[in-house]
């Protein structure tokens, strides 16, 4: 993929999570359809401390982040089922 290609795959991963609303959450897959790794990667590199990465979970609802990602996602009122996101509840429609 050329430089550009990647600059705005990188771009409308980030514009997803950004659009992330608070108490809600996407998949790896849902901003980066396709290659949730490479939303991984993304979120991974990306210094902006502004960016709510914490909203963006696996397809089964578990956590990257641990302790501190359900931290963050608990103050924003998101519902869990036991260790996991209740994804039926806390996803956001997509379409």
């Amino acid at each position: 993929m050329a430089v550009g290609g990647r600059r705005r795959r990188l771009e409308r991963i980030l514009e997803r999570v950004r659009s992330t609303p608070a108490g809600f959450v996407r998949t790896y897959g849902d901003v980066s359809p396709g290659a949730p790794r490479v939303a991984g990667a993304v979120l991974h590199a990306c210094q902006d401390p502004s960016l709510p990465w914490h909203r963006i979970v696996r397809a089964d609802g578990s956590l990257a982040k641990g302790a501190r990602q359900r931290r963050l996602l608990e103050s924003e009122g998101v519902p869990f089922r036991g260790e996991r996101v209740d994804m039926r509840v806390a996803r956001v429609p997509e379409g």
